[in-house]
């Protein structure tokens, strides 16, 4: 293969990790055939589900003769995962799964998803190829602030900068005062963590009376899990002097480390060689060009112990059709700009209206009416949900409502594992509808 002559420094501005990233786009394209082809066929023989689909639409693996014939079979999304709870979706045998990963549903179930080792080698490949994208090397010290467990957030990053030769500092989410004292005291020179939750941590320096220029080493901040805007970024580089990067990633196909933003910061450079990305309309499921706006889909086209086959992201993006300034060639895309679902994202946990509809429902003295709403405060987000107490349970006995706002607060809680206001009205105090009822109202900055 005629790749491009890369340095074999570990503290040039290219690292040897990144030798995929350069490779000509007709050995790109000839490998995610071949590798469309191989994974098409192993999930026809392994996955029940998308066997009977393509049964049902007449295709069969030998039809996938060019990447465009990836049109000819089934989409896959986030329902399957919970239908098919725990492990129907699962490709490998028992004995190859090394680790399972989860997220929330909407009736509280996790969708898993199983990892060969395999995969966990491809996922902590795209991670160390964002983090050598970002100008991360051995000699520095990455403290990972995402959270750990079944989240991905927190390992994904931990397996990519140990992979990198960083000196990794795992603290997960929490304890503010300590983040920043550990940070000092280590001498962090990178941070990975939702962007949201580093402007609580440029409050709590500022508290401490520590200056990032000054009393820091800290050069990068690696910022997702939840959508944030250029204006963010301008305002974390501003105020801490420090270059912040974008990465992306879902459980559903690895995790972070699908993609990241170069130099340029013009989008994320896909990792095309083990995630095939399509944009397709959301109304009429057809495939889009590149350079128009549509749903994300991917196709692991490397992954063995849940492959995903065309899986709808819900993301709106666009892939864009010019070759990047930064020489990479694998495709770029643009900030996820919206879902076309009715997902939240809080504190980078994905919410959906029904979980929390589901932990109402338990409280039978309130009304099944509420409103979710969400605003931005100077460093977080701020979650309230407007709940309706039952007219039989009104009162206006102080303690009793200060009880009954207590359970409803657990029983949301115990569903989506974050903390909202909430704010208990009168009956018939919020508004009704006849057709869908706008049960968020989301006054974030965009």
């Amino acid at each position: 293969m005629s790749y491009p002559k890369l340095p074999h420094d570990v503290n040039s501005p290219v690292h040897p990790v990144s030798a995929m990233d350069y490779m000509p786009v007709e050995q790109l394209r000839a490998l995610q055939l071949h590798r469309l082809q191989w994974t098409t066929k192993y999930a026809y023989e392994r996955v029940p589900l998308f066997r009977k689909r393509c049964d049902e639409k007449g295709v069969r693996p030998e039809h996938i003769k060019t990447l465009a014939d990836i049109k000819l079979l089934p989409f896959s999304k986030k329902t399957d995962l919970r239908d098919e709870y725990p492990m129907g979706l699962r490709g490998a045998d028992m004995d190859e799964i090394v680790r399972f990963h989860c997220s929330s549903g909407t009736t509280g179930k996790p969708i898993c998803i199983p990892n060969t080792l395999d995969d966990i080698h491809v996922w902590q490949n795209g991670a160390m190829r964002c983090l050598a994208m970002y100008g991360i090397r051995a000699s520095d010290v990455l403290q990972v602030s995402y959270g750990y467990g079944l989240f991905t957030g927190g390992l994904g990053l931990h397996y990519g900068g140990e992979g990198m030769g960083c000196a990794v500092l795992p603290t997960s989410g929490g304890n503010t005062e300590r983040q920043v004292m550990l940070m000092r005291d280590l001498g962090v020179t990178a941070i990975a963590c939702t962007p949201s939750y580093f402007l609580r941590i440029i409050d709590e320096a500022k508290r401490q009376g520590v200056d990032f220029r000054r009393d820091t080493k800290l050069k990068h901040g690696i910022f997702g899990a939840e959508p944030w805007t250029k204006e963010m970024r301008d305002a974390i580089e501003r105020e801490t002097g420090i270059i912040a990067h974008d990465i992306y990633g879902l459980t559903e196909i690895a995790g972070p480390g699908v993609a990241g933003d170069c130099d340029e910061h013009n989008g994320l450079h896909i990792w095309e060689d083990h995630f095939y990305p399509e944009i397709i309309d959301p109304d009429t499921l057809e495939p889009l060009p590149d350079g128009e706006v549509g749903e994300l889909v991917f196709t692991t086209i490397s992954r063995c112990g849940t492959p995903m086959m065309r899986y709808r992201t819900r993301d709106l993006t666009r892939l864009r059709t010019e070759k990047c300034p930064c020489g990479r060639t694998m495709r770029v895309m643009e900030r996820i700009s919206a879902r076309s679902d009715d997902m939240l994202i809080i504190h980078g946990v994905n919410v959906f209206p029904g979980q929390i509809e589901a932990g109402l429902l338990r409280i039978p003295e309130v009304a099944p009416h509420y409103q979710i709403v969400l605003s931005s405060s100077d460093t977080l987000d701020i979650f309230e949900i407007k709940v309706e107490v039952s007219q039989e349970a009104f009162s206006d006995n102080i303690a009793h409502l200060e009880n009954l706002k207590r359970r409803v607060l657990e029983a949301v809680k115990s569903i989506i594992g974050l903390t909202p206001k909430i704010i208990l009205v009168g009956p018939g105090t919020l508004p009704r509808s006849e057709g869908k009822i706008r049960r968020v109202i989301d006054n974030r900055r965009k």
